[in-house]
């Protein structure tokens, strides 16, 4: 039984993890910045939409603005976790759709023995198998992806989410090549697992505590030393009830980018002037 492929990890998974998450975050970085830029140049001009405009066109006027100024009261994680809710709810959805059904298991597990490798890896990260599994995942998320996005950024933070989540994915799929095991992975925890280390390391000295025990506090540095302890003891032993070896791949790419993040993400400057000189061409 052939358990993965090996060119796999020299090509797609590279490609995957690290060149197209990080040049889609450039990408983005570079656009918002530019639309943030043409916004303030039409503010500057005389505003020709003070004409009387017909009822139709000052209702949907008004709900622009309004949605507009709802989306700006969000502090910069929220806006960054709202997207990201939000597709994983559209997943959830759509894994209840009998008809999907087959579609979401080829493309949206990660299969060891599945058919299709690379696409699965990443949109794993977006399936959940229950309520209770999507509310924790994204009661973690919520909770670090302010601290996370205040130090890195929106675009750097989601090119960070998403690597991890296939690094992830991979160590996941490494782990049970090594132990011939076969068995469908989803979920977000891997990635969350990269924030949530990265944001440890990056604040050790903060006091954190579980939702339902809050009287029981203790510094970020322990928490995450902890739950990689666990996680690596689960990998060890052989534990099936969480992905193990998910969550410490996710964790160790996380502690990586923590001290090494800056110089991966310099590495962006050359492909960001590229694309920048094929935006002045178009």
């Amino acid at each position: 039984m052939v358990l993965y492929h090996p060119e796999m990890f020299s090509k797609h998974l590279y490609l995957q993890a690290h060149i197209g998450t990080f040049m889609g975050a450039t990408i983005l970085e570079y656009e918002n910045t530019r639309n943030m830029m043409i916004e303030k140049a039409r503010q500057s001009k005389l505003n020709w939409m003070q004409r009387r405009p017909n009822v139709a066109n000052n209702y949907w006027n008004n709900l622009k603005t309004d949605l507009k100024q709802l989306w700006h009261q969000l502090g910069p994680g929220e806006q960054v976790f709202a997207p990201i809710f939000a597709f994983n709810l559209l997943v959830f959805g759509l894994w209840r759709v009998p008809r999907f059904r087959q579609v979401m298991t080829t493309y949206f597990c990660s299969n060891p023995v599945g058919k299709v490798v690379c696409w699965p890896m990443f949109l794993s990260t977006f399936s959940h198998y229950s309520t209770v599994h999507i509310f924790a995942n994204m009661y973690v998320l919520h909770s670090f992806s302010n601290a996370a996005v205040l130090s890195l950024g929106k675009e750097q933070f989601l090119a960070v989410y998403l690597s991890g989540g296939v690094i992830a994915s991979l160590a996941s799929i490494v782990y049970k090549a090594a132990r011939s095991q076969a068995g469908l992975s989803i979920g977000a925890s891997g990635a969350i697992m990269a924030i949530l280390a990265y944001v440890c390391t990056q604040y050790p000295d903060t006091k954190l505590s579980i939702l339902f025990l809050p009287t029981l506090v203790f510094s970020a540095s322990s928490a995450i030393k902890v739950i990689m302890s666990i996680d690596l003891i689960g990998c060890v032993m052989g534990w099936k009830f969480f992905d193990h070896a998910a969550h410490l791949g996710g964790a160790l790419f996380g502690l990586f980018y923590a001290y090494f993040g800056h110089e991966v993400w310099q590495k962006r400057l050359p492909f960001l002037t590229m694309y920048h000189n094929f935006r002045k061409t178009k």
